[in-house]
């Protein structure tokens, strides 16, 4: 037998490449590719290498190019126990697995787990780079090599990673550790359009994600539009981190329009349905159309797992202001209890509105402004104070009790009030001097969002309230 490295072993009848761990993932990808098994093609391109080195560095080896290339040759094109495909399908699968390959080999090196000499220098730039060729060469497997739909999977996890690796690299540049980003004088350098450089490119190969599903043109059943809101939901993420959120409406606008010939998206796993209504809901809620976006969320909100944390306080977040501004309704303490950071965020505003204390309202707001602006619901939350404010004039209106009865008929709450009433209790609940013309000005405002029902006579400086339901919604 020959010494020569690139020697193949016969065993028994079976054919080895002298790399077992390319055997044993190529061993996978037959078994997956077998079964027609989608999920499980998709993980033998996972690259977890933190769960398991070991598997990743015996891949690796001694990282040679010419080695796993003749390795990969013999396993797809010579090897007779391999699967049976046609020649394009089994090029691109060749060109992924050994993208796969050196894209292991750069994540090794960030992850200070390669000690070769070829691993100086390691950045997640390197990383990112090496993935996009990965992803790259998997959209090229449903353009030009007749991939079927059930490998899908693996397009959604190219997509994934290929964010991830973006956003460490953005951070890496940030942090000034990446050794490839070089300062260069230029006069027309933009810091902010540097600062999420790899990710704006990252969006641009998720679109074609997103477009290679939504062109396809075959029968339902064979379209690679089972994969189309894997594509979406990793574009909201992506615009959304960007500051972006309005190029996720054009998303919406396509599939919008070839929604005749796609499949329901209560056909897709729960996961993918809960993260499309929940960004679906944020984007209507950006556009102030909050009925819509309230109805979106709730349904985000009732098919999340029980468990899902993280992902219930998001919901929570922007549904909790939708109803507020809708139905005029604040969060129990119970629904809140196992989210403390809502807690800190929403109770003292809703304790501030139920008790019609307009500065505790302005203090909870102040407080929790840098989170709220954060989360894009500072200025939904500011009109919350109009609840406050309806709450108290409210409070004045039952305050001044009962008109006389007359003739033994049933005693009327008196509905003419001194516009002078409501000044004193705006100045004591807010805290602050305030003119008759301002508060004049907030009542206006009051009965022209239909929170009181009335009318403000100005020369006898009296408020003429509604007989029948002043405050409407509160049975008052």
């Amino acid at each position: 037998m020959s010494n020569s490295r690139h020697h193949r072993l016969f065993f028994q009848g079976r054919y080895f490449s002298h790399r077992p761990s390319m055997d044993s993932l190529i061993k996978d990808f037959r078994t997956a590719f077998a079964e027609m098994k989608g999920d499980k093609l998709a993980e033998t391109l996972r690259p977890d290498v933190r769960t398991n080195p070991t598997k990743f560095l015996a891949l690796w080896d001694r990282g040679s190019l010419r080695d796993v290339t003749s390795d990969l040759n013999f396993l797809f094109y010579s090897d007779p126990s391999r699967p049976r495909m046609s020649g394009e399908e089994t090029t691109g699968w060749f060109e992924i697995y050994l993208a796969y390959w050196k894209a292991v080999g750069e994540i090794l090196a960030v992850e200070g787990l390669r000690n070769d000499e070829k691993s100086s220098k390691p950045s997640w730039t390197k990383v990112y780079e090496a993935w996009k060729d990965l992803t790259l060469q998997v959209i090229r497997g449903y353009t030009h090599y007749e991939f079927e739909n059930w490998t899908i999977p693996c397009l959604y996890v190219a997509g994934k990673y290929l964010r991830l690796f973006a956003i460490r690299a953005d951070e890496e540049r940030r942090s000034g550790n990446d050794d490839a980003n070089v300062t260069v004088m230029q006069d027309d350098f933009d810091p902010e359009a540097e600062e999420h450089k790899m990710l704006e490119d990252c969006t641009r190969h998720l679109n074609r994600i997103f477009q290679t599903c939504l062109n396809d043109r075959a029968p339902l059943e064979e379209s690679r539009k089972w994969g189309i809101y894997y594509a979406i939901n990793l574009l909201f993420k992506s615009y959304f981190r960007l500051n972006s959120a309005t190029l996720s409406k054009n998303v919406l606008r396509a599939i919008q329009a070839g929604r005749g010939d796609m499949p329901t998206l209560d056909k897709f796993p729960k996961s993918q349905q809960v993260t499309f209504k929940y960004y679906e809901g944020v984007l209507s809620f950006l556009e102030e159309n909050y009925v819509d976006a309230e109805q979106h969320l709730t349904m985000a909100w009732r098919m999340c797992h029980k468990d899902a944390k993280h992902n219930l306080e998001l919901i929570l977040t922007y549904l909790i202001p939708c109803h507020l501004l809708t139905t005029h309704t604040l969060p129990s303490s119970q629904l809140l209890e196992p989210f403390p950071r809502l807690q800190k965020l929403f109770l003292p505003l809703g304790e501030a509105i139920k008790k019609a204390d307009l500065h505790a309202f302005d203090v909870a707001l102040r407080d929790g402004e840098d989170e709220f602006i954060r989360r894009r619901i500072y200025l939904t939350l500011e009109r919350g104070r109009d609840i406050a404010l309806r709450n108290l004039l409210r409070k004045v209106f039952i305050s001044g009790g009962f008109e006389e009865a007359k003739d033994g008929a049933a005693p009327v709450r008196r509905t003419r009030i001194p516009v002078a009433e409501f000044a004193a209790a705006i100045k004591i609940s807010g805290g602050e001097d305030i003119d008759t013309d301002e508060v004049e000005c907030l009542l206006a405002n009051m009965i022209y969002k239909n929170l009181m029902k009335g009318y403000i006579a100005h020369e006898r400086g009296v408020v003429v309230l509604s007989k029948n339901g002043a405050f409407p919604g509160t049975k008052v």
